[in-house]
Order: C-alpha cells, then sequence, then structure tokens
C-alpha cells in the first residue's frame, strides 16, 4: 500500500503534466520529517495531527515548486524535466540533512497501534492491518476525486488535449499546479506511513523512487489504475521473492520491468496518450552557440592538453600534488560524458542507464587484472569488449521503443547489474573487490607504477605520473576518435535522425542500425571510463552502477552543451571541480550545486558552450547594445539572423 501512495502520486504527475519527477522520493522523505517535527512535540495525539497537517505541507512545497521550476519548463523535452527534478532532489535532500541531520530517527506510533492483532492465523501489530486498510481508503479517494468531480474531469481532458481545456476558457495552469501538489502529498503520506512503521532517514527517498518508476512502468506511465495495480504487484513479487526465492530478490521486478517495456511499452494500462505526447519541444544541442570560431576552439582545444601535460611538473614544484587527483577523476567523467553525448546529443537517444556500461567496465577491468592479466591494456580491451557486447544486447531490445520508455528500459538493465553484483562472489558482493594492482605494458614489457621513480632535478616523479599520462592519452584519443566518428558519413546520419527520425528512415537509411551502433560504441567508451577509475584506485564496488550515476553524468553533458563533445568534458570538469571546492568549504554544497543547476537548465538548456549567445539574445542585453553584440555572435558562430538578412 506504501508502494501505491508513492506510485500514484508520480504517475498523476505525468499522467497530466509529462513531468517525471525524480524529486518524488524526496518529497516522500519530506513528508516523514515533517511528521516526525510534528509529532514530537505534541505527544500522544502527535502522530494523528501530523498524518493530516504534513502531507499537507509537502502539497504547499509541491506546488511552489511547481509554479517556480517546473512551470517554466512546459512544452520542453521531458529530459528537461529529469534533470531539473534531479537538481531539486540534491536541494532537498541537502536541506532535510541540514534541518535533521544525516542519521536515521525513530518515528514512534501510538501505544494504541502497536497492538498484535492476530487474524486468519496471521499475528501482525494493528498498526500493519492499519496500513492497509488506510491506503485502500485513500486510494479509492483519489480513484473518485479523478472519475467523479469536476477537478478529475478537468485534468482528465487537460491530459487529453489541454490546449482545447485552456480555448474553454479553463486555467489548465492552476490545475497544474493543484495536480503537483496533490501527488506530491500522495507522497508526504506515504512517507509518514512507511516512516512511522521503520524509522525516517536522509536516504529513504533514494531508496523509493526506482521501485516507484517501475510500478508506474509496470501499470502504465500515467494511469493511476496502473499504478495501483502495480503497487500491489511489486509488493507482492518482492514479498514472495524474500520468503521463496531470495536470489530473486532485487531482480524480478526489473526483469518484469523490462519486458513489459519490451512486449508492451505503455504498461498493462497505459496509452500512447500521457507518454511525452504533449510535448513538442526537442533536445535542444549547443552547436553553434558559442562565439568562438572552429579554429580558435582548436586552438584552445591544443593549449588545453598542453597545459595537462605540464601539471604533474608544477604540483610537484607548488606542493599541490592533490590537483592530479582532482584532475584524474575530472578525465574520467570528461570520458564518461563523451560516451553519453555520441547518444544524447547526436541520436537523441536519452540513457537513464548509462551507468551500466561505467559500472560494467569497472567490473570487467578488476577481474581481468585478477584473473587473467595484470596488463592495464589488456584489462581495458576486456571492458571494452563486454561492454560493447552488452550495449548491443541492450540497445537490440531498448532501441524499439523510444522517448521516455527507451530512457525508462534502459534504467531498468542498469537496477538489473547493480542488484546482481549483490548476489555472486566472484563480484566481491555489497563490498566490491579491492587490492588491485596494475601493470602498463604487455608481455613483460612495460613499466610497474609501483616501482617506477624517475628523478627530476630535487623532485622524484612516481608511478602515479604514468598513470596520469596514460589516462590523458586514453581521453584525448577517445575525443579524437569520437570526432572523427561524428565528422564522417555515420555522424552525419545520427544528427539527421535527431533533428528527424521520420526523415531520415524515408531517404533509406536503417535508423534502428544507426542508432544501436552509436549506442555501441557509446557503451564501449562508457567501459573505458570505468576501467580507468578501477584500474587507476585498484578497487570496484556495487556503487559504480547506482542510478546517481546516470543523473550525475547527464547534468554534466547538459551542463556543458549535448551535441559538442567538447561541451560534456567541459562540463565534467566544471561538475566536478565545483564539487570538489564547494565541499571543501560548506557543509551544504549539493544545496549549491543544485541551486545553480537548476539555473542553467532554466535558463541556459544549451549548456555552457551556448552562455555567451544566451547573453547576447537576451531582451535587456539586446536592447542595451541595439542587436549589435548579437549579430557578431551569430557571424561567429555561423548562424544568421532572419531579420538581418531580410533588411539587407
Amino acid at each position: 500500500m506504501v508502494y501505491v501512495l508513492l506510485a500514484a502520486g508520480l504517475s498523476i504527475i505525468f499522467g497530466v503534466m509529462d513531468v517525471i519527477n525524480f524529486a518524488h522520493g524526496e518529497q516522500f522523505a519530506l513528508g516523514a520529517y515533517f511528521a516526525f517535527a510534528i509529532a514530537g512535540p505534541l505527544g500522544g495525539a502527535g502522530f494523528w495531527v501530523a498524518l493530516v497537517v504534513a502531507p499537507l505541507l509537502v502539497g504547499v512545497v509541491g506546488m511552489g515548486i511547481e509554479r517556480l521550476t517546473v512551470k517554466r519548463l512546459y512544452g520542453r523535452d521531458p529530459l528537461y524535466h529529469i534533470l531539473l527534478t534531479f537538481g531539486l532532489v540534491l536541494i532537498v535532500n541537502d536541506l532535510i540533512t541540514s534541518a535533521w541531520g544525516k542519521s536515521a530517527q525513530p518515528f514512534p506510533i501510538p501505544p494504541i497501534l502497536d497492538q498484535p492483532v492476530a487474524l486468519f492465523g496471521f499475528n501482525y501489530s494493528l498498526y500493519n492491518y492499519g496500513i492497509i486498510v488506510f491506503g485502500s481508503a485513500l486510494a479509492l479517494g483519489t480513484w473518485l476525486l479523478l472519475n467523479r468531480t469536476r477537478f478529475g474531469m478537468i485534468i482528465r481532458a487537460g491530459s487529453e488535449d489541454r490546449e482545447m481545456v485552456r480555448t474553454l476558457g479553463i486555467d489548465i495552469d492552476r490545475y497544474y499546479t493543484l495536480t503537483f501538489g496533490f501527488g506530491a502529498a500522495l507522497a508526504g503520506v506515504a512517507g509518514i506511513v512507511l516512516g512511522a512503521y521503520q524509522n525516517v532517514s536522509p536516504t529513504m527517498g533514494s531508496s523509493v523512487i526506482i521501485p516507484a518508476f517501475v510500478i508506474v512502468v509496470l501499470g502504465g506511465l500515467g494511469s493511476f489504475r496502473g499504478a495501483v495495480v502495480g503497487g500491489l504487484f511489486v509488493g507482492l513479487v518482492q514479498t514472495f521473492a524474500r520468503t521463496y526465492a531470495p536470489f530473486l530478490e532485487g531482480l524480478i521486478v526489473f526483469l518484469l520491468m523490462i519486458s513489459v517495456l519490451v512486449v508492451k511499452p505503455t504498461g498493462l494500462f497505459g496509452t500512447s496518450v500521457g507518454a511525452g505526447d504533449h510535448h513538442d519541444g526537442a533536445l535542444l544541442h549547443g552547436s553553434g552557440g558559442g562565439v568562438l570560431s572552429a579554429e580558435t576552439r582548436a586552438k584552445l582545444g591544443y593549449a588545453g592538453v598542453g597545459a595537462l601535460l605540464v601539471v604533474p611538473l608544477l604540483a610537484e614544484v607548488t606542493g599541490v600534488t592533490y590537483s592530479v587527483t582532482l584532475l584524474e577523476d575530472i578525465l574520467i567523467w570528461a570520458l564518461f560524458a563523451l560516451s553519453l553525448d555520441l547518444v544524447l546529443g547526436y541520436a537523441g537517444l536519452v540513457s537513464l542507464g548509462h551507468t551500466l556500461f561505467y559500472g560494467v567496465g569497472a567490473y570487467a577491468s578488476v577481474l581481468t587484472l585478477m584473473h587473467l592479466s595484470p596488463s592495464v591494456f589488456v584489462a581495458l580491451a576486456v571492458a571494452v569488449a563486454v561492454c560493447a557486447a552488452i550495449a548491443w544486447g541492450v540497445g537490440y531490445l531498448s532501441i524499439r521503443v523510444s522517448g521516455v520508455f527507451f530512457a525508462m528500459i534502459t534504467l531498468g538493465f542498469a537496477e538489473l547489474f547493480y542488484n546482481a553484483v549483490f548476489k555472486f562472489d566472484f563480484t566481491g558482493g555489497p563490498d566490491g573487490l579491492f587490492g588491485v594492482d596494475a601493470f602498463y605494458g604487455l608481455a613483460g614489457l612495460g613499466v610497474d607504477p609501483g616501482e617506477f621513480a624517475v628523478p627530476l632535478g630535487p623532485f622524484v616523479h612516481d608511478g602515479g605520473v604514468v598513470q596520469y599520462y596514460f589516462l590523458l592519452a586514453v581521453v584525448v584519443g577517445s575525443y579524437l576518435l569520437a570526432r572523427r566518428l561524428i565528422r564522417a558519413p555515420f555522424g552525419s546520419v545520427l544528427q539527421s535522425i535527431r533533428e528527424s527520425e521520420e526523415r531520415a528512415s524515408f531517404i533509406g537509411y536503417d535508423v534502428t542500425a544507426y542508432k544501436r551502433r552509436a549506442f555501441v560504441v557509446s557503451g564501449g567508451l562508457a567501459g573505458v571510463a570505468g576501467g580507468l577509475f578501477a584500474a587507476d584506485n585498484g578497487y570496484v564496488a556495487p556503487s559504480f552502477l547506482h542510478w546517481i550515476n546516470s543523473g550525475e553524468v547527464i547534468v554534466m553533458t547538459v551542463l556543458g552543451g549535448m551535441g559538442t563533445l567538447y561541451g560534456p568534458m567541459l562540463g565534467a570538469g566544471v561538475f566536478v571541480a565545483a564539487e570538489d571546492v564547494l565541499s571543501s568549504y560548506i557543509d551544504q554544497w549539493q544545496l549549491v550545486t543544485g541551486v545553480l543547476f537548476v539555473l542553467f537548465v532554466i535558463f541556459v538548456p544549451r549548456g555552457l558552450v551556448s552562455l555567451s549567445r544566451t547573453v547576447a539574445d537576451h531582451p535587456l542585453f539586446e536592447s542595451a547594445v541595439g542587436g549589435r553584440f548579437r549579430d557578431r555572435v551569430g557571424e561567429q558562430a555561423g548562424v544568421t539572423d532572419p531579420e538581418v538578412d531580410r533588411r539587407e
């Protein structure tokens, strides 16, 4: 019943507004914490007061979020809702930890509900039965609200044809705000119910959001009936798996999710309406958005690589050796973002499960170093081969569907592998694999970082220098390979698919085959990124496959400017560096990062590479300079203004 309440709110928001709300889990946690704060001072009656007041507060917070942020993105591709709400996850989670701390807190239920009750041969507390009764009543009341009231009629009509509703004189935007608040309130109720049953903790939101998405996908995106049936079904399946097939616990629901998406993408009760059909926006790539010519960008690229080459030397001279470690992290994430850009920025495929290839590449690399060869070259080759093979299989199944459904099926595969690595001994289970030594060479010819030492004046460079320069060479080589692919006819076809898949198909291209090939190349490069991190640090853990990595790499790609190759790498550098600097000075660094990212998604959707163009196009700036700077930007970027052309 907790799943039913959680998924119902998520499904209602998507069905009416086409918003994939990743912050729904944090609203779930916020309801639990509001109830915890209200119930404490009030004593025995506090729980009942909190059960009414806390969801209302969460609903108000939800309405504020919709009015201030989500409302600005209506009409855009659903990817931007995902990005926006991912930023909201960082903000809300940091606010929760700032207010209540990072430790779990007990939230006791009233003594009257803690009494054991025997019913039909089962002996549970009255609270357990109360959850079932209360959840059922609330689900029934929600159904009646949606199907038997004027409010429900309007939001159902808005989910079918929102422009027609506006034409009838109804302020549908106000109903959107109420709908978002109502969905958030349902999540808050679920958080209260589960928080009192267990404990309240800052991680409770992230632990339920993925199962919630599984439920709405199984039942049908946007279908309230599907959310109810899916919630009950997933809860029963998990319980039976935990009791009778522990090995399948955590796996079977994702297998079901993938199967449903492959066979019937709209789910058991879903329809094509409400699956992203209402937006008319496209993915906004950053190409042509800057003030620098291609030659100038190339020169800056050469200068950047040259600066990276001398960083280890400067680090030794200045004593700031940590800068080398930070740059290694940036380079690895830059390669990861580059791999995603091939499918997101050029093929228009939103992969929410790209961390699958990053994590599998890391595991393949470490297992190769432990059991096959100590050579990093061999380990990375195995990582590429394994990830490319998995990418082909995942792509073969996933690329049959598109849009939101493609994003969800890739998320399902990533979660399937994430849960699987906990089950096997050869993957190290929850502890992962540690203590791996790497050799940079083949057949005994090469460099052992543990024994490498080269004196240079008063300084001695150790094996870390070898790791750094090898990493830099691989990242630069991967960028050049990706650029070569994009400049070839293959890349031109990908870009035509991104602009209009239907037209590309009409002129004779096998669109599915091209997207699958891009997905394979992208998966291989992501595997290299994961393999490099694992080889450099000597360990791998299940966290490499956690969905949060997929969210962060999408953030980096869009932050820098997708569809440019260098933009996502720039975004990775800014994101990782900002995270490192902010976390060194303030505890609420996630809050600052989240706020900045939300602002970027709303106001600079084409990324950092287009920042100058965005500023030049702003009405205030344009009125101040008379459009002269804007025209100069267009000339430098190779973009012409049709108004200018007509004047000429």
